[in-house]
């Protein structure tokens, strides 16, 4: 029986098995073909060689499209004479297509032309359908929660100690419109690719085909797949965008964890609250317990991936000279720090759907801190230009306990217009929410023409 090393391919593999299709050696196998094939076409398109026949042309869209566990395995097994991937790949691309100009296949690469492709189309394709959709789901749970809270007063806390209130709705559109940007940046986020041979100069296709444009050839082939041409590299793409993209990423999950945290703490302070899984048990000895359990889950595996998304950020846009191994081994763990994310988002999504308000614990908590009102009414007299009003409030406020009716004593003591004592009066925690509603109509307005 194969036991499993990492919980993502154990504990977690029902809920991952579908990243296989970008992140696994089976998964890179394809993407190389892939990028084999695409080069073909390329070079059947450039007019330096005869045409390919009809039946080549079928065999080369067949493979395109169809990549079979017996293909792999073939290439596999090719891979243990040859002791090279990329090598056994087009090995076995001259045995199934046939082609009556063999020579064509890998023309004038190296293997680096094939990896850096078959890598990033691999990322490109797991960013356009896993990790943008799976965001888009962040969003739209945060808009729904955002626009249902906009107005419900919410206590708010700053060093951990009770500051101007907010509303619920606003402390999500915070952490809505921080994901948005990264979102967007996403969703216009591309990735360089080359395709210019050993040491970066096109050298071998020039002295086979010397008067070609060979980088308006690169520059095509990229365009064709959503990609933009690297120019100037060593034999290594030089894996700055891939950089860039763990970064984004890198972010995102930061905003997340933030997120996590901070509806952990409201759920501790009980101003949020999480409907139970039926069946689902908090403890094994304490019956009444609903824990946390995604938002803590999302956090530890968010740590993880951003762990490792900085060690790849580190490694892979360093290379000694020319070339050396040491990233290859090194992007092959990309797909554990990609799955991680992916994993904690998951989680953050069940949480976000179980997530409801306490609005009379929420009510109770501001009622319980007139002192609050320090800061508007010290404002105001600021406005009224009486001397040094910080002072007073500080004085009347600052560690203590006090009443609404402490307040009102505060104020009639005051040498100011009765106008403005009245105004004073008037003031409550319950309704000095600034423009936080209408802070979160513009999120929620913004995140509704972004995402669909």
């Amino acid at each position: 029986m194969f036991k499993e090393i990492s919980p993502l391919d154990g504990r977690y593999a029902d809920r991952l098995s579908h990243l296989g299709n970008y992140f696994s050696e089976f998964a890179l196998m394809r993407s190389r073909v892939l990028v084999e094939l695409r080069f073909l076409l390329a070079l059947d398109e450039s007019g330096l060689f005869k045409k390919f026949a009809g039946n080549e042309i079928e065999k080369i869209q067949y493979y395109q499209n169809n990549f079979s566990d017996i293909d792999y395995q073939r290439i596999k097994e090719i891979e243990k004479t040859t002791n090279h991937d990329v090598k056994s790949c087009e090995i076995f691309l001259q045995e199934k297509l046939g082609l009556s100009h063999p020579n064509m296949i890998h023309f004038g690469l190296t293997s680096e032309d094939v990896n850096n492709l078959a890598y990033t189309f691999l990322f490109k394709d797991y960013l356009e359908k896993e990790q943008l959709p799976q965001i888009e789901t962040v969003l739209k749970n945060l808009v729904d929660h955002a626009a249902n809270w906009k107005d419900v007063p919410f206590p708010a806390r700053t060093h951990g100690q009770m500051a101007s209130p907010s509303t619920g709705g606003k402390e999500m559109a915070v952490f809505l419109i921080r994901l948005l940007r990264q979102f967007e940046k996403l969703k216009s986020f591309t990735f360089l690719g080359k395709l210019n041979g050993a040491t970066g100069n096109y050298s071998a296709l020039k002295a086979a085909f010397p008067k070609y444009n060979w980088i308006a050839f690169s520059e095509k082939f990229m365009q064709k797949y959503g990609l933009k041409n690297n120019p100037v590299t060593t034999q290594i793409e030089d894996h700055d965008t891939w950089a860039e993209y763990f970064s984004i990423t890198k972010r995102i999950n930061n905003i997340i964890l933030d997120m996590d945290r901070d509806i952990w703490l409201y759920l501790t302070l009980g101003y949020l609250t999480i409907s139970a899984d039926k069946g689902a048990v908090g403890s094994s000895t304490m019956p009444h317990k609903v824990n946390p359990i995604n938002f803590e889950n999302s956090e530890g595996n968010m740590q993880v991936s951003t762990a490792l998304l900085n060690g790849l950020i580190d490694k892979l846009g360093n290379s000694r000279l020319q070339r050396d191994l040491s990233d290859s081994t090194v992007t092959r763990n990309v797909g554990v720090a990609l799955a991680h994310s992916y994993l904690a988002i998951q989680e953050t999504i069940k949480g976000l759907k179980k997530l409801s308000i306490n609005k009379v614990r929420c009510e109770h908590e501001l009622n319980a801190h007139p002192e609050l009102l320090a800061e508007p009414i010290q404002t105001i007299l600021r406005r009224e230009d009486l001397e040094n009003p910080y002072n007073l409030l500080k004085e009347l406020t600052r560690g203590q306990d006090i009443s609404k009716d402490d307040l009102g004593k505060f104020i009639d003591q005051l040498d100011i217009e009765n106008h403005v004592k009245n105004e004073l009066k008037s003031l409550s925690v319950m309704d000095y929410m600034g423009e936080a509603k209408n802070i979160t109509e513009r999120v929620i307005k913004e995140a509704k023409t972004i995402i669909n």
